[in-house]
């Protein structure tokens, strides 16, 4: 089956990679364009076009995906299926009509449709959360699943030990899918929740919530994002691991001050004292 890929993140990355040594490595590779990042805001690639570029897939990295440039060079590649996966971008109507697009979600949808599935998961206490197959639709992660598998998120889980089973996991759902294609079901109404962008708030730990629940936000931004508690000078002290004491507190094991390096909460310590 003749492919065009769409995607962005590490998360859309991996799968890619797995995709590619499949029949229905894509004809073109879609991603976003580089953005200056870093302190000295050099000019940075996706990872997926990093990959794309190290696999010799052709790649499009245009400023809008529905562009009428944009849209003729992937109509180019003749795709039987365009694929989308953590891409961040709207994908509007012009190419939900040109094409049938599939959609790798990793949530069990309805439950987290929206940018941050895997993080608000964590954060909530979820037991368990999974990967979609789906239609992409003009509504947010609300067309039809055709195929939908759970994984059990574990007490210790952070974001990138969850993510890489989930990757896993949905590349191995969408190769099926193209390979034997189901059938695609509409998803029901009931239990729909929004996985909303994730903040500068997010981030903040709050010193009066329960330990449990700031741990949870820690695993879920580690290590691709952060925590951060907020000192009393205003600047804010990274936190990279951390767990609920034998009292019920807040119990920090790694940090990272600000304009340093991660440390132990121990040697964080006796560097102020």
């Amino acid at each position: 089956m003749r492919t065009v890929y769409l995607g962005t993140s590490d998360f859309a990355a991996a799968i890619l990679g797995r995709l590619a040594d499949t029949p229905h490595r894509p004809e073109l590779v879609v991603t976003r364009p580089d953005r200056p990042k870093g302190r000295g805001r050099a000019l940075q690639s996706p990872p997926v076009a990093d990959l794309a570029r190290l696999l010799g897939i052709p790649l499009d990295q245009p400023q809008d995906v529905n562009g009428p440039e944009a849209r003729e060079r992937i109509a180019a590649a003749r795709p039987d299926v365009l694929i989308v996966c953590a891409f961040g971008a709207l994908i509007k109507q012009e190419l939900l009509d040109a094409h049938e697009i599939l959609n790798v979600h990793p949530s069990l949808l309805p439950r987290w449709r929206g940018a941050a599935p895997i993080e608000r998961a964590i954060m909530a206490g979820d037991a368990e959360t999974g990967v979609a197959i789906m239609r992409l639709t003009a509504g947010l992660d609300s067309g039809p699943v055709g195929l939908l598998e759970r994984e059990p998120i574990r007490e210790d889980d952070t974001y990138g030990a969850l993510a890489r089973r989930l990757q896993d996991l949905g590349a191995t759902l969408l190769i099926r899918a193209l390979d034997d294609p189901p059938v695609y079901e509409e998803q029901v109404e009931d239990g729909v929740t929004y996985a909303e962008k994730l903040t500068a708030e997010d981030r903040t730990l709050d010193p009066g919530a329960p330990a449990a629940e700031q741990v949870r936000v820690v695993r879920a931004l580690s290590p691709h994002i952060g925590a951060r508690l907020q000192l009393p000078d205003g600047s804010f002290l990274g936190v990279r691991d951390a767990r609920v004491g034998e009292d019920g507190t807040l119990e920090l094991l790694e940090v990272q001050p600000p304009g340093k390096r991660t440390m132990s909460y121990a040697d964080y310590l006796r560097g102020r004292s």
